[in-house]
């Protein structure tokens, strides 16, 4: 049984958006063997990446009103100050915002930073730049959502990429949701933006690697001041 229970507890749960993709590699590498064998192995070898690609793991959440967990696993590519996207109805005053970059190989389920209320969604289509881009920010389509929470309203969008065709957003307008708790997904590549108003303070650095519901990107409330990291 402990072989078992190590096995069940290794294996990482593939979310329902990819059922169909993963059977379509799958019946496509049967037919690439049709024509020649190292195909079909080549196309195994993309199918059980697609199942990876959309694993959706169980986090541990940090339980504290005062914490942004990050929305995306990936890498913090900026840390700055900007106006938010005129969509989210956040004004003009310019806003922290902290991005997380995905790449193929990162589990692209998302995740709510804070706790609170689904005031607005707003999608708006565009262009399909590299997601890495500052400008990716306002040029390309994106789905983003204002929450209520304990310090005021928040901005978490979506961005889609240079392979990412596929915005998913499963939530609504007035839906309550938990810190870490899955609202959408982003197929194949992408970026999250988190526009935070004033009183918080990044607890990343640009170049860390993010967690989805786990990793705190900021805080509120503390007069620490920003993090200074080194590399190792």
């Amino acid at each position: 049984m402990s072989l078992v229970n190590t096995v069940r507890n290794t294996l990482v749960p593939v979310h329902k958006e990819g059922y169909r993709f993963i059977a379509i590699f799958f019946v496509v590498s049967l037919v690439l063997g049709l024509l020649w064998e190292p195909l079909m192995w080549l196309g195994f070898l993309l199918t059980a990446w697609c199942a990876y690609f959309f694993r959706d793991p169980e986090r541990m959440t940090p339980i504290d009103d005062d914490l942004v967990i990050s929305p995306a696993d990936g890498r913090v590519s900026s840390i700055a100050v900007m106006t938010p996207p005129d969509e989210l109805g956040l004004g003009s005053t310019p806003m922290l915002r902290i991005s997380v970059f995905m790449n193929v190989f990162n589990c692209h389920v998302n995740r709510a930073p804070m706790s609170g209320t689904v005031r607005r969604i707003a999608y708006r289509a565009g262009k399909f730049v590299n997601a890495e881009l500052d400008k990716a920010s306002h040029e390309n389509e994106r789905n983003g959502l204002v929450i209520e929470t304990k310090h005021g309203e928040i901005g978490v969008v979506q961005i889609a990429g240079l392979v990412a065709r596929r915005i998913l957003c499963w939530t609504a307008q007035n839906a309550s949701l938990e810190a870490g708790e899955r609202f959408g997904l982003i197929r194949f590549g992408s970026r999250l933006d988190v526009f935070l108003p004033e009183g918080a303070e990044p607890r990343v650095s640009v170049g860390q690697t993010a967690v989805a519901g786990e990793t705190v990107l900021a805080e509120f409330g503390s007069a620490k001041g920003p993090v200074v990291s080194r590399r190792a």
